[in-house]
């Protein structure tokens, strides 16, 4: 699996905050709660991190993701009763317009989500950029 060293670590930090804060809180809560864990972990991160989406090389759209991990992984999460198709359509939206290959949509729903998308840069067909 692409990454899976990272994203195992990743998934460790989301069930050590689910199983200390349980369920209820505002996303900002577990958000806050995963950089305290990152840094323990010794993860490199950048949170909130702005990213434009190009098309034909101009601008049409920007958006942030809650965290980019070691360079590599976008990590979106949620605080909702239950994943939909629109969560996970709009985690691989992020990553077929970057240049990251493997995203993880963790929910810190009634019971504790995780989906894991990989889009190989070989594949994407336009030359769409993040800044």
């Amino acid at each position: 699996m692409k990454y899976e060293e990272i994203t195992d670590k990743i998934i460790k930090v989301f069930y050590k905050v689910y199983n200390t804060l349980g369920y209820g809180f505002l996303e900002k809560v577990y958000e806050r709660a995963m950089i305290i864990e990152f840094n323990k972990m010794g993860l490199k991160y950048n949170n909130q991190y702005p990213v434009k989406v190009y098309y034909k090389e101009e601008i049409v759209g920007d958006y942030v993701a809650d965290f980019i991990v070691e360079e590599k992984i976008i990590v979106e999460i949620k605080a909702i009763k239950e994943l939909s198709k629109q969560d996970e359509n709009q985690l691989l939206n992020y990553i077929t317009s970057t240049d990251k290959e493997v995203g993880l949509l963790l929910n810190y729903g009634k019971k504790p989500e995780i989906k894991r998308k990989v889009y190989d840069n070989e594949l994407k067909k336009y030359n769409i950029k993040s800044v």
